[in-house]
Order: structure tokens, then sequence, then C-alpha cells
């Protein structure tokens, strides 16, 4: 009597446990966060090795 008392037991338990089912699992979204590269940088070495070569012809 007792195992049947027992495992009634633990049958409403395990229904209960599951009566709203399985969610789906929650992911967030990676952030990625890149650097903005300037346009601007991308000319002043150039100019940068003109004056010097410019200054170094002009001695």
């Amino acid at each position: 009597m007792k195992k049947l008392v027992l495992a009634a037991a633990m049958t409403a338990a395990a229904s209960t446990a599951f009566a709203g089912g399985m969610d789906k699992a929650m992911m967030e979204p990676e952030v990625v966060v890149e650097d903005a590269a300037s346009s601007s940088s991308n000319i002043v070495v150039p100019l940068l090795v003109l004056a010097i070569l410019a200054v170094a012809l002009d001695n």
C-alpha cells in the first residue's frame, strides 16, 4: 500500500512539473562594436611623408 501511495505521489509531482511544457531557450543577441575608421587618417600619413621628403630634398 505504501508503494502505491508513493507511486501516486511521484506521478502527481512529475505531471505538475511538466504541465507547461518546455520553453524555447532565450538567447540574447551578441553586440558587436566596431571602431569607425576616419577617412582623414588615410590621407594624413602620405601627406606627412611627402612633407618630410620635400624638406629632405630641399636641403
